[in-house]
């Protein structure tokens, strides 16, 4: 009678591990080298786009503070993540030959989504499912590292248009002002004033749901709790928006015209997101002692 063969899985070393994982984000550098130069040109010259310089910096740090699941013996997913690399790569060459009549930027959108999932797919094949598992929130932090196709951005920025003329009117009405909105435009006695697409706050907005989502993850357990948090940021956000466009209003019709193209006008965005900031902790604070007070058997652990 025959013995049956026995099949040796035979694991990586830490070692081999690491430099694996090395060697695949050196690969990944050269190969994607361009797209990124684009990006970080991007991010460093259009205010949509600014909120992608936090996200390596955020997504390493969530990963520093699970270090651990990276010295903890699992076996490295071999099959699954050549099955993510080589989906990686198929992606990338798509990007590289789609058309470009919908959206000329859209090619590098997916080329950087496909950076991303090359790194996710080098995690799993060198550290295993379970490495990723628990690194799941980091992992995928950094698909925001992926621009936004302008087709998508301006809905995006139109929205922050208009719903922050809405919060002015809002706050004019409030008041007793009497204002009318037509579209993006608010009048009100004296003065007209458009909100404009620089106008929209798509930065700090934009910084405001990235500084949520880190927030939630290191102060909150309940997934939903996360949740609502981020959720938050787009009103607050919106809110913020619409009290800096009354603000400078009311400012520059009660009190001096200069208020309308000063500093505040140009410059005092930074206020009005620190406004936003506050809010969003002020928020953070009331969940944290909701989860605090609440069962044991109720609370959520998503990692």
């Amino acid at each position: 009678m025959n013995a049956k063969p026995r099949i040796r899985v035979v694991e990586m070393a830490p070692r081999t591990r690491l430099t694996t994982f090395v060697f695949l984000c050196a690969v990944s550098i050269a190969l994607w080298w361009h797209p990124l130069v684009t990006t970080l040109r991007l991010a460093l010259g259009n205010d949509a786009y600014t909120h992608i310089l936090l996200i390596l910096p955020l997504s390493a740090s969530l990963i520093y503070l699970h270090r651990d699941a990276l010295r903890t013996v699992f076996r490295e997913n071999v099959v699954a993540g050549l099955a993510v690399l080589a989906g990686a790569a198929v992606l990338a060459l798509f990007a590289r030959w789609m058309p470009t009549e919908v959206s000329p930027d859209a090619p590098l959108s997916l080329t950087v989504f496909a950076l991303v999932t090359w790194w996710i797919g080098s995690v799993i094949l060198c550290f295993g499912v379970e490495v990723f598992q628990s690194l799941l929130y980091p992992l995928c932090l950094l698909f925001l590292l992926v621009p936004l196709p302008s087709f998508i951005l301006n809905e995006i920025v139109y929205f922050l248009q208009r719903q922050s003329a809405v919060a002015a009117r809002i706050l004019f009405l409030a008041i007793g002002v009497p204002v009318a909105q037509d579209g993006t435009v608010l009048s009100i006695p004296n003065l007209n004033i458009e909100v404009a697409r620089e106008c929209s706050s798509i930065r700090s907005s934009l910084m405001l749901v990235v500084v949520s989502l880190f927030l939630a993850y290191l102060s909150l357990r309940s997934g939903w709790r996360r949740f609502l948090l981020v959720a938050a940021a787009v009103p607050l956000s919106v809110a913020k928006n619409g009290l800096r466009i009354f603000t400078i209003a009311e400012l520059g019709t009660r009190i001096d015209p200069g208020f309308l193209v000063g500093k505040l006008h140009h410059y005092g965005g930074v206020v009005f997101f620190g406004v936003s900031v506050v809010a969003v902790g002020a928020l953070l604070l009331v969940l944290r002692r909701i989860e605090s007070r609440a069962p044991l058997g109720a609370r959520s652990v998503t990692g």
